[in-house]
């Protein structure tokens, strides 16, 4: 298979030259790479029978221009939105490019968004155009249709035209750019050239754990710095694999997109969930970005299986890990193991951590990680496997990177130090996180007095979040201003912190969301790992049981009891959890409880399960 030969074909651009030609847009960054490096490997992608495709730069740039020219052709004028609603793929991306080369910008869509939650975006973007997937997302539209007058086109990568010609194929666009592009060679450029920094590129709507969206409105200039500051961190460089299969309908993924630019990394893409795994063993990434969740799956399949497999086998996995983590803290104060500990590790590695880095592919320098919190435990652990786990912060607001750790500057349970250009001030008063920088966020699009509420006069965007810093300078995030937990006593708690640890020292946990505003005391909903709870089931006499029944046997409630035990043991008496329930069903996106990034909608769940959670609290004056 064509990503199994190891000689990629890059030709680096410096990055000194890139910053030196003053890019003012994507399309310049773009256009720079096109000249640049018009025959390296630009992209891989999985075609319809599972063949990996390659892409070069100079392919990529004449079919955005393609693109770019059929969407002129429909009318497409500056800072237009053009919605994009589909998974991950090579599809996304040139639709991407080829609306901000046309000077359009970007609206991003979920592909699991409801038909109504779809209107909502295409009508308060205003959106001309929108790119769906299939037939299936297609049928969406046509089912709001009637809602968005300003709705022209719907340009559908895989499916079926419409015979009044409102529906059109991904190809009849790039035929009638070519088209188009042949009547007037010029228009091309000269629309290019019309772009400048302060432009609109992309309109993100937050998935919002409350309420409803809000459209985010990224200039090209935050991208254009995004770009600059990854690829200087040589987070991103031409000699790595890059794996992509984050959601680009989310700026953590989008963010990828330009910094590969940039610097020049051949990326895989596919954003197919189920694939990931078999993806790594055939791209072999060395740089990957994905989201906590990714890493807690991976954990508690390594650890169960060890614990399952028991006898020998359990006694070398927990032998490896202890080796391992000394190993951690040494390489974490810069120092490297020597003699006896230098010939353990060495023997762990050959028996378990050699294996798990296979899964990842066997070459990974580091994983970068996003999106929600990591649990300090969870770092460590793989770290201690020889995985290296950069965590970063960044807001939807703030073009999601604004902090991140570096291979040769990281501190496990902080989000690293600010990127070069970023400001950071802790407000005395709260410890809240304020941020400034290029790439902070022109505001919400249509909403003047959110954006007053959001950004300071002078610049400085409320993250809502509480932090402090270390004294390397590296930013650790503490918790959520909103989700701080007061409880009737005047006690805070950080729910975060609690169900990140707990669900690290339970590896058959999926989710746990901690409980206890204006309550006298701290409970839970828990929810289980689907697949490690049914082969702990197998082990214990509960052979051919459902999650469903699983959740209500007591021996599960015991054997999560044991570690919410060891949590409380290292609590204060005030947040510990006094109770918790085991709920029937993991969370999903699709059932409502997740957003799009796998983050947990904390008032649907806790609105969803009022009455489990009022039950903890019906004798609470007794019991305290």
């Amino acid at each position: 298979e064509m990503l199994r030969v190891t000689g990629v074909q890059t030709c680096a651009l410096p990055i000194s030259a890139m910053k030196d030609r003053n890019p003012r847009s994507v399309p310049d960054i773009l256009h720079f790479r096109v000249e640049e490096t018009p025959d390296g490997d630009a992209f891989y992608y999985p075609d319809a029978n599972e063949s990996w495709q390659t892409v070069k730069w100079g392919q990529v740039g004449k079919r955005a221009r393609d693109i770019a020219m059929g969407l002129h052709a429909l009318g497409v004028e500056i800072e237009d939105r053009c919605s994009i609603l589909g998974i991950t793929s090579m599809d996304w991306v040139m639709a991407d490019l080829g609306v901000l080369c046309a000077g359009g910008a970007t609206t991003t869509i979920y592909p699991s968004n409801t038909p109504e939650e779809c209107r909502y975006i295409l009508a308060d973007s205003k959106s001309k155009v929108v790119f769906v997937d299939d037939d299936k997302q297609a049928a969406k539209m046509l089912k709001v249709r009637d809602q968005l007058p300003n709705l022209e086109k719907v340009v559908v990568f895989n499916g079926t035209p419409s015979t009044d010609g409102w529906i059109i194929t991904m190809e009849d666009l790039e035929t009638l750019g070519r088209a188009t592009d042949e009547k007037d060679e010029a228009v091309y450029q000269a629309r290019v050239d019309q772009l400048t920094p302060q432009h609109l590129a992309t309109l993100i709507y937050t998935s919002g754990t409350t309420g409803t969206p809000k459209g985010v409105e990224l200039t090209h200039d935050c991208w254009l710095y995004e770009a600059e500051v990854v690829a200087q961190a040589d987070v991103l460089t031409p000699e790595d694999k890059h794996f992509l299969w984050l959601p680009l309908s989310h700026v953590f993924g989008k963010v990828l997109i330009v910094g590969v630019m940039y610097a020049n990394t051949p990326t895989a893409i596919d954003g197919r969930v189920p694939k990931i795994i078999d993806n790594l063993s055939i791209v072999r990434p060395t740089v990957m970005a994905a989201a906590p969740r990714i890493f807690e799956k991976v954990y508690n399949k390594v650890v169960t299986g060890a614990q399952d497999k028991g006898g020998v086998t359990l006694k070398i996995f927990r032998w490896s890990v202890g080796v391992g983590k000394e190993v951690s803290a040494l390489r974490q104060q810069g120092k490297e193991p020597s003699g006896l500990l230098a010939l353990k590790n060495r023997i762990a590695d050959r028996l378990v951590f050699s294996k798990l880095r296979e899964r990842f592919g066997g070459r990974v320098r580091f994983f970068i990680s996003g999106s929600a919190p990591l649990s300090r435990e969870m770092a460590e652990f793989f770290h201690a496997c020889g995985i290296l786990i950069l965590e970063g912060y960044g807001l939807t607001e703030s073009s999601a990177a604004s902090f991140v750790n570096l291979p040769d500057n990281f501190a496990f349970g902080t989000v690293g130090p600010a990127l070069p250009g970023t400001e950071l001030k802790i407000m005395p008063e709260d410890g809240e996180i304020l941020i400034r920088g290029r790439g902070v966020m022109r505001g919400y699009h249509n909403l003047p007095d959110v954006t007053a509420e959001t950004l300071t006069e002078d610049g400085w965007l409320r993250t809502g979040d509480i932090g402090e810093l270390d004294p390397a300078g590296r930013l650790r995030i503490t918790d959520r201003k909103k989700a701080l937990i007061k409880t009737s006593g005047g006690k805070y708690v950080a729910p975060s912190h609690l169900e990140s640890t707990l669900k690290a020292l339970c590896p058959y946990l999926s989710q746990v969301v901690v409980h206890g505003n204006n309550r006298n005391f701290c409970t839970a909903l828990v929810t289980l790992d689907p697949e490690a709870i049914v082969l702990w089931g197998d082990d214990h006499g509960l052979q051919g049981k459902s999650y469903e029944q699983l959740s209500r046997e007591p021996s599960v409630k015991a054997m999560i009891q044991k570690a919410v035990d060891e949590l409380n043991a290292s609590l204060p008496r005030y947040s510990t959890l006094k109770n918790f329930a085991v709920l029937p069903a993991d969370f999903a996106v699709e059932t409502g409880e997740l957003t799009a990034s796998l983050k947990v909608k904390r008032k649907v769940v806790e609105k969803q399960y009022k009455d489990v959670l009022d039950g903890f609290y019906v004798d609470a004056i007794k019991a305290v």
